[in-house]
């Protein structure tokens, strides 16, 4: 698969410095399992974060420094080593990436779904203390809710797609968002849509009847 939605290099920085919380980390990983560009853009981070890092007087990375990254990593060449080589293709369709088996299983044909609405299910990870883990399957041709994000959420897709205000996002795309983002995504016709999420903050819908319902609905 060829992702066209990647993690912002800052989410890629903070994985590499083993910043990220574990949920959020399980994302990241399993898609830099199944997207080449991403192994090589992390191999570039973790270079030129080393220099501006060395650069720094003991004061944390901050924003013009995460920009200066950004800046680097889009105009120098590549110069590191080539990207560590993708998990191994699987006969089984449904087979999960190995940063997500430990929460879920080895197949999605095994996970056991639990109803949150109709045409949805989810199930969380156990285990999980630090922010939520959690995989969701949609329904094809499904609309949610339209909402934003107490605070960030990093979203794989496993199978299927959707879309919504930032594009087409199918399997391996991932989106990364945080609270400024509003958007409504709907899946696609054809097969559900299964992604795997980590969240640090509950949704927040827009629409009154959503909002009504949100205590029973674990997003």
């Amino acid at each position: 698969m060829t992702a066209r939605h990647h993690p912002d290099v800052v989410t890629m920085l903070s994985y590499a410095a083993g910043a990220l919380s574990p949920a959020f980390a399980a994302v990241m990983s399993a898609h830099l399992s199944r997207c080449a560009e991403c192994r090589q853009q992390l191999a570039r981070a973790e270079v030129i974060g080393g220099h501006l890092l060395s650069r720094q007087t003991g004061l944390p990375l901050a924003e013009d420094a995460a920009g200066k990254l950004r800046a680097r990593l889009a105009t120098e060449p590549d110069d590191v080593a080539p990207a560590p080589p993708a998990e191994p293709v699987r006969h089984d369709p449904h087979a999960l990436p190995e940063a997500l088996r430990p929460y879920f299983g080895a197949s999605l044909a095994d996970v056991r779904w639990r109803w949150i609405a109709p045409g949805i299910h989810h199930v969380r990870a156990a285990g999980v203390t630090e922010d939520h883990l959690m995989l969701l399957r949609v329904a094809p041709g499904r609309s949610l809710p339209m909402h934003t994000h107490g605070g960030r959420e990093l979203t794989m897709i496993l199978s299927g797609a959707y879309d919504d205000t930032l594009g087409h996002f199918a399997a391996g795309d991932v989106a990364d968002l945080d609270g400024e983002t509003e958007h409504q995504p709907v899946t696609t016709p054809g097969l559900p849509c299964i992604c795997v999420a980590a969240t640090d903050a509950p949704l927040r819908f827009s629409g009154w009847f959503a909002r009504t319902i949100q205590p029973l609905v674990p997003l």
